[in-house]
């Protein structure tokens, strides 16, 4: 899959060169006095300061002034989007891996309503990087990991390079003498499928999505009603659908073509990835209730697998559900 805005190419326009070379003294300055409060030495941080919640008061203090020092990806996330949960874990995997080049910031837009609206958030996940008090759009949806790191590269390299920011020094010791110092933590059982569902979740962080796809059925061949295997594998399934897909074409088509069912589904698959879990629902009870038979079925069929990926408690589930039987009856 292309997710949409992975790219700096706009930093230029955000970053002007005077802003760049007032964030480039101001961050300079940050470093002078760093240093001299830490007598001659720059203070490092703990790997686990890395990665940080963030609401609307703290936004000012954790996110803009930070920014001066260091690169400030922020994490826009809610608990019932299923594809945040995918990329959350490898965003804050990544963000530790290196080491004080960026800090993560994640913010549920839930709780921070003021905070998505300010940024023109309209679908989750999304990831913006905020440097030297500027606001740059990264991308948003789901994403190969291959892709994020391209991305993060970049952003380091501008980051450094037009506002003068290497990032923050990281002490692994502190974490590790937090660790040493506490109690062994207790022995979890061991389920006879985790290794095959440690595997699987391994394979979508890796952007293996055939892997995770059969590491899942490998599951269900043996145990058919295991629920966290079937919620994965719809997941991998959704996202190996619409890898390598052009949304622009996409969406064109499924705007020109009302009645291709194939279309409708394709366009449904991406609105669920972007976040847009009720255009996706709404586009495909729509399409069932203007089609027979085989189309019929096939759009019921993909609105039952993405009643899967969405969670059966989620309250917009609830509802496409009665509208898709007001729609079959």
């Amino acid at each position: 899959m292309q997710p949409r805005n992975m790219s700096m190419s706009g930093v230029v326009d955000l970053a002007a060169v005077k802003a760049a070379q007032e964030a480039k003294a101001k961050a300079e300055q940050a470093r002078a006095e760093a240093v001299r409060q830490g007598g001659g030495a720059v203070p490092a941080v703990s790997a686990s300061s890395l990665v940080i919640d963030v609401d609307e008061a703290g936004f000012e203090r954790d996110v803009l002034q930070r920014s001066t020092e260091v690169p400030v990806v922020i994490d826009f996330w809610a608990e019932w989007c299923e594809p945040c949960k995918q990329l959350s874990p490898l965003l804050e995997r990544l963000t530790v891996e290196y080491n004080g080049r960026f800090v993560l910031a994640k913010i549920d837009v839930d709780a921070n309503q003021m905070l998505m609206q300010q940024f023109g958030i309209q679908g989750i996940p999304a990831v913006f990087a905020v440097v030297a008090g500027q606001a740059l759009p990264l991308f948003q949806g789901a994403a190969p990991e291959a892709q994020i790191r391209g991305t993060l590269d970049q952003l380091v390299q501008v980051a450094e390079e037009r506002f003068g920011l290497t990032g923050v020094t990281v002490d692994q010791s502190a974490d590790d003498a937090g660790q040493d110092g506490a109690a062994a933590a207790p022995e979890v059982p061991v389920g006879p499928y985790d290794a095959l569902l440690e595997a699987a979740v391994q394979a979508l962080d890796a952007g293996d999505l055939g892997g995770a796809v059969q590491a899942y059925r490998n599951v269900l061949s043996d145990d058919p009603g295991n629920t966290e295997a079937k919620l994965g594998l719809a997941q991998a399934e959704l996202l190996q659908r619409v890898q390598g897909a052009d949304p622009q074409q996409v969406r064109k088509e499924a705007a020109d073509k009302p009645g291709d069912v194939p279309a409708q589904i394709a366009a449904a698959d991406l609105d669920l990835v972007g976040g847009h879990v009720e255009d996706a629902l709404g586009r495909l009870v729509d399409t069932v209730a203007r089609t027979a038979g085989d189309d019929r079925e096939a759009a019921r069929v993909r609105l039952l697998e993405l009643f899967e990926v969405v969670g059966g408690d989620d309250p917009r589930v609830t509802a496409a559900r009665r509208a898709l039987a007001r729609a079959l009856f």
